[in-house]
Order: structure tokens, then C-alpha cells, then sequence
């Protein structure tokens, strides 16, 4: 029989990999926290329409990545491919929209048809942070405020620099977009096939390209900056100013778009360079118009996604396995009563682990193997006595102590 494996392009957490990811999302839940975020969690698939509506059916996640079948009632189901959509539809299916704003947390699986590789999968995990029904320029740098501390309580952010753009309102974008058309449209020739459509249906995604030849051409072509409206330059001028008020260091940077068609005004991305190759572990950006496509009325929007095996792999340490306290009796005998120190240590709040088989030596063993720290050793003596013996696997040293006092003796 052949073996089974895990389909491609996804992988098992396990052991340390499992850590590195609890701790990513423990560490990412408690700093949102911090600044008032509520935990949401939306379903993993949706209505075809919820992505392909709103996501830009010229984005790359639409047209070759998504995980979309009909199920048996005869709908379109997709597989989420991000969390921004999901968590919209959530606002408006559950009446929040009269209750703004809404300042969300979540994380979960996400899943997209690519080419596996290094820290990216088929499916992957996310963290994310949305803040729904705030229009000004202060909640940008909020939300880009906490995926900052988010990184740097991880410690990775030695390697991380922020980038950030602004893509305008409408009307900037527009006059951008023509601008960007006729300088591109010069050298239709040279463009890749990719972005010779792209010029075509959506030309601000040709400044996301990764074709060589594209990114030469694109060194001369005019930038956002140059279009703004006196209203978008204000806004950028406002996030700029908050981000330098809270110490936040960054770099602008005018090619960056984001993957979606739904962003306006901000847009950014941290890039680390730890990973090997310069890559983006954070990004996002406002969207004043997705809760509206969704039914809602109109609702400003800002928030970003992080891939959490992604910021695993940057973590210097992994997390240490806790070390609890092995509960060994002596015989079969005093199974009864280190069944009953281990109920009453867990109940205390303290890890205890009680081994299934073996005599007293191979159990003794097993600790050492589980990195326990102490050894609590229950014999026919120290039955009739009211105590333990308390041994330190670390240092070896034993002592007496009462059953009473052992929580206090082993934290």
C-alpha cells in the first residue's frame, strides 16, 4: 500500500514547527489586544462572489489561484484566499454596520493555487487586523502601528522595513492610471505578455510585476505622487505625519499596489530580508469601497494579513517546550494516590504528567526524556506520611515536602 502524504503544497505543524506558529499567533492576538481588537472568525470557504466580485477579476488570486468548485446543492464555494472579504461580508451578514467601528483580529487557514515554496504554501495561515468605519488617516497608522509591535515583540524586526504608498482617491487614481497608460503604451513592445493585458485592464498591476524588462521600463514612468488631488495629499501627508509621531520609521515607496483590486489611499508592506530573498511578511491597505460591494452601505476600511509561517521562519528561537513535573509512584501500589497529586497540581494550574507503564526506573527515565523539571515520587512511606519526595531533574537535589505545599514548592 502506498504511503500516504501530505498534498502538496500544504504541510503538518508538528513539534517545533507547531510552536513557532502558536507563538506567532498567541503574540499577534495579545498586542492586538492592545489596541482594542475583537477576535472574529469567518468561515474558510464563501459564495464564489464574495472574492471574484471584490478581489479585481484581473488580480492573479482571481484569475489562476483560486480553489473554487460547486458543491452539491450547485453553488460556486471558494476556499478564502484572504481574510479581508470574508470579514466584510461578516460586517454586513450580521448587521454591524450601525455599530462602527469595528476594530477585528483574526487568523486562520487561507488557501491559493501557486507554486510551492519556501515559507508559502497552498495552504497557509494568516494573522490579520481589519479596522472597519474609520476614515481618517489615524486609524491607517494605527493598524500599521500594530503590526509593528506585533513584529517587534517577535523580535524580527532587525530585518523589516516598512514601505509605504499612497494610491489616492478616485480621481487621482484615474488621472494617474492615464498617465501611467500613455507613458507604458510607448513601449507596448517590450512589456511582457502579463503586463501587455494588464496595460489593457487594470495598469496600476503592472508596477507589481516581477519581469525584469517591466521593472526597467517602469524606472522612468511617472508616480502617483504627481496625481494626487488636494484631498488624497492631505490624507498621505496625515498618515505620514502620525507614523513619525509614534516613532515608526519608513520608506516610501510609489511602486507598491497590493494584490487587489479594492484598495485606495494607503498601501503598504513590511519587507524583510531574512528570509534569503527580500519578501513581503506584512502588508495591507485602506478600502473604502469593499463593505459597500458587499451590500453595506458605504464604510472606509483599513487593515493587512501576515503569513504566519512566514514570520515563524524568522523567529531566532524557537519557543521552549514548557517543563512539567513528572507524578512517579514508587510500585502499582501508589497509582492511586499519584494519580491524585497529578489531578490536584493540574487543578493548581501546574503541568503534571503521570506515566502509563513501566516501573519506577524506566518512569524516572521518561522524565528526563520530557525535560521535566521536577520529580515528584510517591512511595509506601511517604503514603502514610502525608508527603513526597520532591526531586530536581536539574540539579538532582531531593527533599520532603507535604502534598499541601508541593504547588508552591514547584513554581
Amino acid at each position: 500500500m502506498t504511503k500516504l502524504q501530505p498534498v502538496r503544497g500544504t504541510q503538518d505543524l508538528i513539534g517545533e514547527e507547531a510552536r513557532r506558529h502558536g507563538h506567532v499567533v498567541a503574540t499577534a492576538r495579545r498586542v492586538a489586544g492592545l489596541y482594542g481588537c475583537t477576535e472574529w472568525s469567518t468561515p474558510i470557504f464563501e459564495a464564489t462572489s464574495v472574492f471574484s466580485r471584490n478581489l479585481g477579476e484581473t488580480s492573479d488570486v482571481v484569475t489562476k489561484e483560486m480553489y473554487t468548485f460547486e458543491d452539491r446543492g450547485g453553488d460556486s464555494i471558494t476556499l478564502r484566499p484572504e481574510g479581508t472579504a470574508g470579514v466584510c461580508r461578516a460586517l454586513v451578514s450580521n448587521g454591524l454596520t450601525q455599530t462602527l467601528p469595528q476594530k477585528i483580529f483574526y487568523t486562520g487557514p487561507m488557501f491559493r493555487y501557486e507554486r510551492p515554496q519556501k515559507g508559502r504554501y497552498r495552504q497557509f495561515h494568516q494573522i490579520g487586523l481589519e479596522i472597519i468605519g474609520a476614515a481618517e488617516p489615524l486609524a491607517d497608522a494605527e493598524a500599521i502601528a500594530c503590526g509593528w509591535q506585533i513584529l517587534r515583540e517577535l523580535a524580527i524586526t532587525e530585518s523589516v522595513t516598512l514601505n509605504i504608498n499612497t494610491l489616492g482617491d478616485r480621481e487621482s487614481r484615474d488621472g494617474y492610471r492615464a498617465a501611467l497608460v500613455e507613458y507604458l503604451s510607448r513601449y507596448e513592445g517590450e512589456l511582457s505578455a502579463e503586463s501587455k493585458v494588464r496595460l489593457v485592464k487594470n495598469p496600476l498591476r503592472i508596477l507589481d510585476t516581477k519581469d525584469a524588462g517591466d521593472i526597467r521600463l517602469l524606472e522612468k514612468a511617472p508616480v502617483i505622487y504627481q496625481h494626487l488631488n488636494a484631498a488624497s495629499a492631505a490624507f498621505y501627508d496625515g498618515l505620514k505625519a502620525a507614523l513619525q509621531q509614534m516613532g515608526i520609521r519608513f520608506v516610501e515607496n510609489p511602486r507598491i499596489v497590493r494584490g487587489f483590486d479594492y484598495y485606495n489611499h494607503t498601501a503598504f508592506e513590511f519587507v524583510s530580508t531574512g528570509l534569503g530573498a527580500q519578501g513581503t511578511v506584512l502588508g495591507g491597505g485602506r478600502y473604502d469601497q469593499l463593505v459597500e460591494q458587499m451590500g453595506g452601505p458605504p464604510t472606509p476600511g483599513i487593515g493587512w494579513g501576515a503569513g504566519i509561517e512566514r514570520l515563524a521562519m524568522l523567529l531566532a528561537e524557537s519557543p521552549a517546550l514548557p517543563r512539567p513535573v513528572a507524578v512517579i509512584p514508587m510500585s502499582e501500589a501508589e497509582t492511586e494516590e499519584a494519580i491524585a497529586v497529578a489531578v490536584w497540581l493540574r487543578n493548581q494550574g501546574i503541568a503534571a504528567d503521570i506515566g502509563y507503564r513501566g516501573n519506577f526506573k524506566r518512569r524516572l527515565e521518561r522524565s528526563n526524556k520530557i525535560n521535566a523539571m521536577y520529580a515528584v515520587i510517591i512511595g509506601q512511606d511517604e503514603v502514610a506520611r502525608g508527603v513526597v519526595t520532591l526531586k530536581s531533574l536539574d540539579d538532582g537535589t531531593q527533599r520532603e515536602v507535604a502534598v499541601g505545599d508541593l504547588a508552591a514548592a514547584v513554581s
